[in-house]
């Protein structure tokens, strides 16, 4: 009998008599569990649990509230390679990075909850005699955390510890595509001692349940990632109660290679950027512009590593590179992409259609050369193990069409030359650029995006300060 599985709310698990959502093994295509489709009741459910519990929440000292993420924290290594491989099984995920993602979502609970006694206000200089003005940080209050497929169980923690420990409680809805883990997450909160109705959990249809929870006008901030698409429709559902929103959406990350840049590392560098997690990463290289000069020996050391690339099930072998895409949609996408590049002119050296494994939706790693500005594989989102390459004549030309884009979260150049690079740095319009080195951010960094990317950020201090809003109070002595 196929497992069912139950909300989270206040503090225990709730049967739940709606409809249910299968969740598939994109590997294979088979059912390995059900959730519940939580409708509106179900959700205001969870937000009242979440709402109560916030103002006894809010006043235990931060260091106290600290305590409790490391009890989360600690609880996820004792299960690592159990939660990994669930991640392996229903989100296609390779092992070693499933269990880099667990133990990285360990980290940064802790890192998070680090921040508890460095959290401060300011003291504000007063026109006035006798006057002091304070600036406090707040919590918002009910936090509504709405996860993504690709990486779900670190999402759990990038909206959890930061809203925990500045005093919001939470709840959760993860992707209808990869919830089995935020269940087996809840399970293990439960067996902590967090206070009731500080972390909550419901699962569902974007349409259903996460239309209900970002409606509901007790929920402060709405945190997101995920689709432009699914992101433009919640920021105008938050505005009917003016709530807040933080959003992390698409991406179409540009890598610069210049003639001069070390070719070995380049090539390494973007293939590792664009076949992790099968390319469905948002800030994964996802086009490249190369200098003519080094057009050739970039893409002969950039195909045989496309070539090389070890892929299937990831649940049967551990040394893979790649996995499935997530669903059929996704296979879909990725396919009439790569075609209609075909068809405006680009060259396809290697892969180029749905690989042949009997099962599940794996698609062939995908090197594109002789690619233009005006085709939709340089401009629209990929999110596969797909890369077109356009050769250009300048690092002022690189630069021009890097920026013309409706996305603006990630970016990297490859050069030797200091004063390049710092070019570079100072004229690309992404939140983020990588000089050098793969695209993979850090926790102390700041993950933020420009246009279609997103509104706000998350990570280290300037994420921290997203869950929190300012009270300034005016002291007359």
């Amino acid at each position: 009998m196929t497992k069912l599985y139950q909300n989270y709310i206040d503090g225990q698990f709730v049967a739940d008599s709606t409809d249910v959502v299968g969740v598939f093994n994109p590997a294979t295509n088979s059912l390995l569990a059900n959730i519940p489709d939580s409708d509106e009741a179900m959700v205001a459910r969870a937000v009242e649990a979440a709402r109560r519990a916030q103002p006894g929440w809010e006043k235990l000292p931060p260091i106290v509230r600290a305590g409790y993420l490391r009890q989360i924290s600690a609880k996820l290594r004792e299960h690592r390679l159990d939660l990994a491989g669930i991640i392996v099984r229903e989100q296609g995920k390779t092992q070693q990075l499933a269990q880099v993602e667990v133990d990285f979502t360990a980290d940064y609970i802790d890192y998070m909850a680090e921040w508890a006694r460095r959290l401060d206000g300011e003291i504000i200089t007063s026109d006035r005699a006798n006057e002091n003005i304070f600036l406090f940080r707040k919590p918002i209050g009910v936090v509504a955390g709405i996860l993504p497929w690709n990486f779900p169980f670190f999402l759990i923690a990038r909206k959890m510890a930061p809203a925990l420990v500045t005093g919001n409680t939470i709840v959760i809805k993860p992707s209808e595509e990869t919830p089995i883990n935020a269940y087996e997450f809840a399970r293990l909160v439960a067996e902590t001692d967090l206070p009731r109705g500080v972390f909550n959990l419901v699962g569902g249809l974007g349409k259903s349940t996460g239309e209900a929870l970002v409606l509901h006008p007790d929920v402060g901030l709405i945190t997101f990632t995920g689709s432009v698409a699914t992101g433009s429709r919640i920021m105008q559902t938050a505005a009917r109660n003016l709530t807040r929103v933080n959003l992390e959406l698409g991406g179409k990350a540009p890598a610069i290679v210049l003639a001069d840049a070390d070719l070995d590392l380049a090539a390494k560098a973007i293939y590792d950027s664009r076949v992790i997690n099968t390319g469905q990463v948002c800030n994964c290289a996802e086009r490249v512009y190369v200098e003519r000069g080094a057009h050739e020996g970039f893409v002969n050391r950039l195909e045989k590593h496309f070539r090389d690339t070890r892929y299937g099930d990831p649940s049967e072998r551990d040394d893979l590179q790649m996995g499935p895409l997530i669903n059929q949609a996704a296979l879909d996408k990725v396919s009439t992409l790569v075609e209609q590049a075909r068809r405006d002119g680009a060259t396809v050296l290697t892969g180029g259609k749905v690989a042949d494994l009997g099962q599940g939706f794996h698609y062939e790693p995908t090197l594109i050369v002789d690619a233009r500005r005006d085709m939709n594989i340089m401009r629209k989102e990929i999110f596969g193990p797909v890369l077109p390459i356009q050769v250009v004549d300048s690092l002022d030309e690189a630069i021009e069409l890097s920026n013309d884009s409706e996305f603006g979260l990630t970016s990297s150049i490859f050069t030797r030359n200091i004063n390049s690079a710092m070019q570079a740095a100072r004229e690309l319009r992404f939140g983020e650029t990588y000089i050098n080195r793969e695209n993979f951010e850090a926790m102390q960094g700041f993950h933020a995006g420009r246009r279609k990317s997103g509104i706000g950020g998350a990570d280290g201090k300037h994420g921290l300060l997203e869950f929190t809003e300012t009270h300034i109070v005016y002291l007359q002595a």
